[in-house]
């Protein structure tokens, strides 16, 4: 089968029907395009003659997505991700390294391919982490915020490590002098990029803007441009590394996420050939080879990395719910673990069998870890008796068990919809309120103001024991994690007397979910947006009630 637009064809096609498949089982399509590959390389079904062409297609798929990433990334968002997030991500990268390094060497495996091993486990996926814990609606809790803030944290080192690594020729040596040479480059790199980005690309990309079909080209063009510069002898960088830093001097542009909408279907569309690629270099001859080490270091990523974040957010002050919800969350690789060891092998440091391994290893990483996050809840409540080792006694999470009150109001979610609720119960002197709140500020903030309130996930039962659900007589939760507030009206059906419920729910069949389980009411915000809405307009003082709410949401907004 010569005909390269055939074999792209078949490609596409076959990534697109196991893609399809893998969405029904709930699995990153990565395993999809991977899946692909070792059907049409190391299974020999279909043989490939555009083997070289298709290699190159992958690489553009690799310099398409750093300078996504590039686009994306901003060094400010390393001061917003929180200290929590900056010391756990560093911290579990060293530990995850030395811990790997030397389970690879134990293995078997030479310096610079346990080196390489090693590197590769301590990345994880942010794209499958934040698609997972965006379905299950868990981005806004505690333990989600600080997952993102970590896995932006890999990213960043990830970066710096391929940076590093594209510096090298192939079959270079790691003298000290090259070394030297590699990090001046791209200081050097880095300096002009911040130039650009800060005085001339603007300007430029504000000119073009209002034409979307010239902004796409001259984008794509840029990053095809500079990743051709960086190749260049003089400078001697890869093509993926031209690629984030032509992202990165976009990034300041006000037209980045214009860009970034257009480029997306483009970068997906070569990156599923750079994973189908990967999967066609799978050694399915030398498979007895890998096994028993890719078994190992898959249970090192799933088993090892939870515990190693587990122990550092301990150390931090952490709950154990908080520690081990965020530690699932490294319980697989990244695509970047995939990069790297991409690079390492066209360098010549590394062999195809251990790219095969980490493969090997992503595959089944990628499978076990989506459904540990998925049924976390239920993970943790199994284990939670063993768990206790994990937390310190100087704990941030702290709960003062508080005076025994009833027939008080549990207010879940203090932020957006939360504000008004709260303000509303606080007009009522006679109205005790407990609240419950993933931000440390705003619960500070509350108990200045005289408010009983605590800092955590009210799927946490500490929490709810603490807010002594069983005395209350209304309980309010203004967030829309389904699991979590199904969590807690099971909670809630097995008290002698049971309060009342209001939840909030963003879709209909959600909503049907909890009335079903027992809530009182569900407020679904669009409806409930609607009738307001729809009664305000067919009022007889209609234009005087519109002008009264337009003061009172400005003076909220404004605030």
């Amino acid at each position: 089968m010569g005909n390269i637009y055939t074999e792209l064809t078949l490609i596409i096609v076959l990534a697109a029907g196991l893609s399809i498949f893998f969405r029904f089982l709930r699995q990153p399509p990565v395993l999809a395009y991977i899946l692909a590959g070792v059907i049409l390389g190391p299974l020999g079904i279909i043989h490939l003659q555009g083997k070289e062409v298709i290699t190159s297609l992958a690489e553009i798929g690799i310099t398409l997505l750093l300078f996504m990433l590039g686009l994306e990334l901003r060094f400010s968002e390393l001061r917003s991700v929180g200290k929590v997030s900056i010391i756990t991500g560093l911290a579990q990268i060293v530990f995850t390294s030395v811990v790997g390094y030397a389970l690879s060497i134990f293995l078997g495996f030479t310096p610079i391919t346990a080196l390489y091993v090693s590197i590769a486990l301590t990345f994880s996926s942010t794209i499958i982490i934040v698609k997972l814990l965006s379905d299950k609606k868990d981005l806004s809790s505690l333990y989600g915020k600080i997952s993102v803030g970590f896995l932006l944290v890999q990213d960043f080192v990830a970066i710096i490590a391929l940076i590093f690594l594209s510096g090298f020729t192939v079959g270079g040596s790691l003298s000290p002098l090259e070394i030297f040479t590699i990090i001046l480059k791209a200081v050097a790199l880095f300096g002009w990029v911040i130039l650009l980005s800060w005085h001339f690309l603007p300007y430029l990309i504000n000119k073009i803007s209002h034409s979307p079909e010239t902004l796409f080209l001259f984008s794509i063009a840029w990053a095809f441009g500079l990743s051709a510069l960086v190749t260049s002898p003089l400078i001697g960088f890869s093509i993926e590394i031209g690629g984030f830093l032509a992202g990165l001097a976009l990034a300041n542009s006000v037209e980045n996420y214009q860009i970034i909408t257009r480029v997306r279907p483009l970068r997906d569309f070569f990156i599923t050939i750079f994973f189908v690629t990967l999967g066609t270099r799978l050694l399915i001859s030398d498979f007895s080879e890998i096994l028993v080490p890719g078994v190992i270091l898959s249970a090192f990523v799933l088993i090892g990395n939870p515990i190693i974040v587990m122990i550092i957010m301990g150390v931090l002050g952490y709950r154990k719910r908080t520690g081990f919800m965020a530690g699932l969350t490294v319980a697989q690789i990244s695509e970047f673990s995939l990069i790297l060891m991409f690079m390492g092998n066209r360098l010549g440091h590394i062999s195809d069998q251990a790219v095969s391994l980490v493969t090997f290893v992503g595959a089944i990483t990628f499978v076990i870890s989506t459904y540990m996050i998925l049924n976390n809840n239920y993970l943790y409540k199994v284990l939670s008796p063993f768990l206790d080792i994990f937390e310190r006694s100087n704990i941030k999470e702290k709960r003062v068990a508080t005076e025994k009150i009833k027939d008080h109001v549990v207010l879940i979610g203090v932020r957006r919809m939360g504000e008004g609720i709260l303000e509303a119960l606080k007009k009522d002197e006679k109205t005790k309120i407990v609240a419950v709140d993933f931000n440390p500020d705003i619960v500070e903030s509350l108990k200045e103001d005289g408010i009983i309130s605590f800092y955590g996930d009210i799927a946490d039962e500490e929490i709810q024991e603490l807010a002594q659900i069983d005395k209350a007589k209304l309980i309010i939760s203004t967030i829309s994690d389904l699991e979590d507030n199904m969590l807690l009206l099971k909670n809630i059906k097995n008290l002698k007397k049971k309060p009342k419920v209001v939840l909030l729910a963003l879709e209909k069949h959600e909503a049907r979910e909890l009335y079903k389980e027992g809530a009182d009411y569900v407020v679904i915000p669009h409806i409930a947006g609607g009738h307001h809405l729809a009664k305000l307009l067919v009022d007889d003082n209609r234009i005087e009630l519109i002008e009264k709410y337009r003061e009172k949401d400005m003076k909220d907004i404004l605030s």
